[in-house]
């Protein structure tokens, strides 16, 4: 479902338009939650060094001819490293399928303020997450965290109901050069396609807007599981298994009588996958919504693994408990508010729960 976005197709100024007015709406919707819901959003930002080796060979031709009359400009190229696709350089195996079989929405906007480009690249929406690949160059050199945690993500001009999770990751290339991938964890309430919306601050108060339609890859197996276990006062119920060629999802809801979401085991909850072969299927994690019901904090979630093909016929699936060693979270509390969470994990005891078996229709 790869798509291109024609330039002079594009009515940039009316959906600027649109987006700051759906961004409004957004930040009216964020004042006025009362939910008491609260979010563990991931903010890791990985900094190895990583020399995309795509295809870039017709631009490489042209830069070629020209920097043979400019010796300067031969200087200049000598020292820009080249960029492929972001997924297809990814070392999570479900984005560079991905990007081989062409499921992916090709982007490709720049848009440039204060000499720093922004690109999106590519955008990947599968059963598990919408992922958006990001292209940054600048003229100067960049701070370690110019982008924060990158882009606040709208749908159709609005926030994501309930509040989102994700997390947002750099590769950097040269100081003045860097990719980044961005996740948002997919919820039942999202619709197969829509206007997703991206607004990304920068350290000096510059702001990109983008938006782009996309649609849900196709092909997304969904097999009812409806397993329950009570556990040392945990409740868990992985309601559905979903796959794709992109990956595997694991949705579950969890509870547990408490009142403090940092003392609260629920939402630490991950799961060990082996195929009937025994070859451990790789966890990538994914984010945990929880709010308050009564006297009980729930948690939902959908935890993503590595593809498997179908040569696979069942899998054995074991929770477990990852419980963090430092860290904390936010919490929106019912005067609209949102508070940092003190860290209190190293009071949290571990649990064991019983492994079950998931059948895969062939």
């Amino acid at each position: 479902m790869r798509k291109s976005h024609d330039p002079s197709d594009f009515p940039k100024d009316d959906v600027r338009s649109a987006i700051q007015a759906g961004i409004a709406q957004a930040e009216a919707q964020v004042v006025k939650k009362k939910d008491g819901s609260h979010n563990r959003k991931s903010k890791s930002r990985k900094r190895r060094v990583l020399y995309g080796l795509g295809s870039v060979a017709a631009i490489f031709v042209i830069l070629l001819v020209f920097s043979s009359y400019s010796p300067a400009l031969a200087n200049s190229l000598s020292r820009i490293p080249f960029i492929g696709s972001v997924f297809g350089d990814s070392d999570l195996i479900g984005l560079r399928q991905a990007h081989e079989k062409g499921l992916t929405s090709e982007v490709g906007e720049t848009q440039t303020i204060n000499g720093i480009s922004v690109t999106v690249d590519e955008i990947l929406y599968d059963n598990n997450n919408i992922t958006i690949s990001y292209i940054i160059e600048s003229e100067k050199d960049l701070g370690e965290f110019y982008f924060g945690a990158g882009a606040d993500i709208t749908i159709n001009g609005e926030l994501p109901m309930g509040g989102s999770s994700g997390y947002y990751g750099e590769d950097i290339q040269s100081s003045t050069t860097r990719t980044a991938i961005q996740g948002m964890d997919v919820s039942e309430e999202m619709p197969d396609e829509f206007e997703l919306g991206l607004i990304l601050h920068g350290e000096k108060g510059e702001t990109w807007y983008f938006s782009t339609p996309i649609k849900q890859i196709t092909d997304i197996k969904k097999i009812p599981v409806q397993h329950t276990q009570h556990v040392d006062g945990i409740d868990l119920t992985v309601t559905e298994l979903t796959l794709s060629e992109t990956g595997i999802g694991i949705s579950f809801e969890s509870s547990e009588a408490a009142k403090d979401f940092e003392l609260s085991r629920a939402g630490d909850i991950e799961f060990v996958v082996v195929d009937q072969n025994g070859n451990e299927i790789t966890n990538h994690s994914g984010g945990v919504s929880g709010h308050r019901i009564e006297d009980r904090l729930v948690f939902t979630s959908r935890k993503r693994h590595d593809p498997v093909d179908s040569t696979v016929t069942e899998l054995t699936i074991t929770p477990y408990l990852r419980l963090a060693t430092d860290g904390g979270g936010v919490e929106l509390g019912e005067d609209g508010k949102v508070r940092e969470l003190e860290f209190k994990g190293d009071l949290l005891k571990p649990v064991e729960f019983e492994s079950f078996k998931v059948e895969i229709p062939q």
